[in-house]
């Protein structure tokens, strides 16, 4: 299998002194996700819980629910003209009767670029194909001074981030702040798929209470990854999207963006803000 890590020279240059060095650097490679042996879709990831992020990516399309839809998962030997196995494709073999989605087989589906719906069309096939509403009962409740702590915590997780400056990263916590699960990748989105896909695997969806907090911005597809999950606060370091906040607002979903040290934006689902004061009107 892929490392998550490789080695290549530079040339280093320091207020005008030139050197060349070894640099840790992020490994980025294909991975093909096959569909009960038809190509789906491909992502740029870094390998690595590569099941999980097939598990994850087809929780995200309406296909997968629980760990009873899901058969198993194998590498595809001879990916190659030589017959060598990459460890870059992954087949996805569902459980019988485990319907599939509406969509062609022969290009990639929507969420894996921008160039696929967009739109009132995305927000629509979010809407019909998730499996649970957001339906925290009772409502997941969390104070600003919980949302604060958790990027650091998000980074003091980034283990291979240390060495290359070069990961996304994602994380799952508790209502309770604690810290459930964390994933880098190369991809956001790729790094939540992998939370996602590992909770299918231990049968733990919906992840009704609990907050998934990622590094960068809150794009459309990270909001649809955790409206699908049944995920009921997002948070973010970054700016989120319109389409993300419509989504948010949308489907209940909490949406917390550019949050950094005790500041934040709360762009939908403040209901579950538990704040000290009300909020003044600006």
């Amino acid at each position: 299998m892929g490392r998550v890590t490789e080695r290549r020279k530079v040339l280093r240059i320091r207020d005008g002194a030139v050197s060349t060095r070894p640099d840790t650097l992020v490994a980025e490679e294909p991975l093909e996700i096959r569909l009960n042996g038809k190509p789906l879709a491909i992502t740029m990831r870094t390998p690595g819980d590569d099941f999980a992020l097939a598990a994850g990516f087809l929780v995200s399309e309406g296909v997968l629910a629980t760990a009873a839809d899901l058969r198993n998962i194998v590498y595809c030997a001879g990916a190659t003209a030589d017959g060598s196995n990459t460890y870059n494709v992954v087949d996805v073999h569902t459980a019988p009767g485990v319907a599939l989605p509406d969509f062609t087989l022969e290009r990639n589906v929507y969420t894996t670029s921008s160039c696929g719906l967009c739109g009132k069309a995305s927000l629509d096939a979010v809407r019909t194909t998730a499996r649970w509403p957001i339906a925290d009962t009772p409502p997941l409740r969390v104070t600003p001074e919980l949302l604060a702590d958790l990027p650091e915590r998000l980074r003091a997780a980034q283990r291979v981030f240390d060495r290359t400056g070069g990961l996304h990263a994602a994380a799952l916590f508790g209502e309770d702040g604690e810290l459930l699960d964390s994933r880098e990748d190369v991809g956001r989105h790729n790094a939540v798929d992998k939370l996602v896909g590992r909770a299918l695997q231990s049968d733990a969806l919906p992840l009704s209470r609990t907050i998934l907090m990622v590094s960068g911005r809150a794009s459309f597809e990270l909001a649809q990854k955790a409206v699908m999950a049944g995920i009921p606060v997002l948070a973010a370091v970054s700016a989120p999207s319109s389409l993300a906040v419509d989504l948010a607002a949308e489907t209940g979903l909490t949406l917390v963006g550019f949050l950094r040290g005790t500041s934040m934006n709360v762009y939908a689902g403040e209901h579950r803000i538990a704040l000290r004061e009300p909020a003044a009107q600006g």
